[in-house]
């Protein structure tokens, strides 16, 4: 560690993304990022982009936007986009959350705790329940900014809208932000709701079942007031934060709705193709609405079975805390499953057989 070192940083761990090994080729199920390509017309919509590198991007992103807020009969002030939905919520934990604290459930996407070290904002791990499913009743003496993944981030556990409408009606001068990453795997949005609540923020990201991961593109939506205090943030760290390239493949895969209907429907047809398989070796399966399962045996433990798995070339996410027992399981394509289901057998067999 330097002597240059911020002193409030010195204790940071920073997040640790899904590995991107670079030693083999695996059939890659630890990022939850989509099995299919982009839309039709994104490759050439970059590329024609791709022309004009010389230029820099539309600091205020006006098209794709408006085409954002058009999905939800919303206007263009009530939407802010950012590389990834990673960078919309740095935003959002900077506006609102700095001098304030936060609060999110004990298992969730690793990133708000992070962030939070980060900002040097305190927060408040409220336990899920014993079926990691979340209590929205726990929130109610809660003052500080309230942070959800829905579905859940690391459980695939989802809230229908109704509860988060209870949630944001606990406290109306308490802050609610809404991340939807996983939303269009089968859950309904809660954007509809910004019109109606003014301490409601909803987040979502192209990089899942847009298939643009590696274009990073991430929005929130909200009241225009909490919008225009939003921007404010990013114009003061980076006012081209969203490529040309970027903004053109979004606008061009939301053009794409049948396409992406397509895959979200087959992503969540092999999620219950998975889910079931796995119920039948004998795996407990949380219940998913998101592009993942989360799944444990009590023949191996999660560390053990993510380990064998990615020695035979498949990788998957293995987490601690109160889900060490479990792996995550990105939905990938049928083929990919049927590898992965095969092995996950296979593996259970040699456990059996070496405990005797």
């Amino acid at each position: 560690m330097s002597r240059f070192l911020s002193g409030a940083l010195k204790g940071l761990r920073p997040y640790v993304p899904g590995e991107q090994p670079q030693d083999r080729k695996y059939i890659k199920l630890n990022t939850n990022e989509s099995p299919f390509p982009p839309a039709p017309g994104v490759e050439e919509a970059v590329r024609v982009q791709a022309r004009a590198l010389n230029l820099y991007s539309d600091p205020d992103g006006l098209p794709l936007r408006r085409a954002l807020g058009a999905a939800y009969g919303l206007a263009e002030g009530n939407v802010s986009l950012g590389n990834g939905s990673d960078e919309v919520l740095s935003h959002l934990f900077t506006a609102f959350l700095r001098g304030r604290g936060a609060a999110f459930p004990d298992v969730t996407y690793g990133f708000y705790p992070v962030l939070c070290s980060l900002e040097g904002i305190p927060f408040k791990e409220v336990p899920l329940r014993g079926d990691f499913t979340v209590n929205v009743a726990d929130y109610a003496a809660i003052n500080v900014p309230v942070v959800l993944a829905n579905p859940n981030a690391q459980t695939g556990v989802y809230l229908p809208p109704g509860q988060i409408e209870e949630l944001v009606l606990q406290n109306r001068d308490r802050l609610v932000i809404i991340d939807e990453a996983y939303v269009d795997f089968g859950g309904s949005s809660c954007v509809p709701l910004v019109k109606k609540y003014d301490n409601l923020v909803v987040v979502q990201t192209m990089s899942k079942s847009r298939s643009l991961a590696g274009a990073r593109l991430g929005c929130c939506f909200a009241c225009e007031e909490l919008i225009a205090e939003t921007e404010a943030v990013r114009r003061s760290l980076n006012p081209y934060n969203v490529n040309r390239m970027t903004m053109a493949a979004a606008l061009e895969s939301l053009s794409a709705r049948d396409y992406f209907e397509k895959c979200t429907r087959e992503i969540a047809s092999v999620r219950e193709y998975t889910a079931t398989k796995l119920k039948n070796m004998g795996f407990e399966v949380l219940p998913s609405l998101a592009n993942f399962l989360l799944a444990r045996h009590g023949a191996v433990s999660g560390a053990e079975l993510y380990r064998r798995l990615k020695e035979r070339g498949v990788l998957v996410r293995h987490f601690g805390g109160r889900i060490d027992g479990f792996i995550r399981v990105t939905i990938g394509t049928r083929e990919q499953t049927d590898v992965f289901l095969a092995l996950a057998g296979r593996i259970l067999a040699e456990v059996t057989y070496e405990n005797g």
